[in-house]
C-alpha cells in the first residue's frame, strides 16, 4: 500500500501542482477547469480517464457543461499519497495541450 503524505509533504506537492487545494471536508486534493465547451470538457476527461485507467488510480469527479471538478484521495491510505500527486501532474499536462 502507498503511505499518506504528512501535512508538510502533502503542501509542499500542492505547491509544485497548478491550482490543485485542499478539498474541504476531507484528506483530498481539488481543482477545478474550466473550458470553451462541453465537447471539449467531455474530450478532457476521456484523456484523463485513459491516463487514471492505465494507472489503476480514479478520481471523484463531475462535469457540469464546460467545468469539470476533480477530487483526488488514495482511499486504502485514507487521504492524499504520491499516486494522487502523480495523477494530479498528469491532468495538468492534459489540460495545458
Amino acid at each position: 500500500m502507498v503511505a499518506r503524505l504528512t501535512a508538510e509533504e502533502r503542501q509542499k506537492a500542492l505547491a509544485s501542482l497548478d491550482g490543485w487545494k485542499l478539498a474541504g471536508g476531507r484528506e483530498a486534493i481539488a481543482r477545478s477547469f474550466s473550458f470553451a465547451s462541453f465537447v471539449e470538457a467531455f474530450g478532457f476527461m476521456a484523456k484523463v480517464a485513459l491516463i487514471a485507467e492505465k494507472m489503476d488510480h480514479h478520481p471523484v469527479w463531475s462535469n457540469v457543461y464546460n467545468r469539470v471538478d476533480i477530487t483526488l484521495a488514495t482511499h486504502a491510505a485514507g487521504g492524499v499519497t504520491a499516486r494522487d500527486i502523480e495523477l494530479a501532474a498528469a491532468i495538468d499536462r492534459i489540460a495545458a495541450a
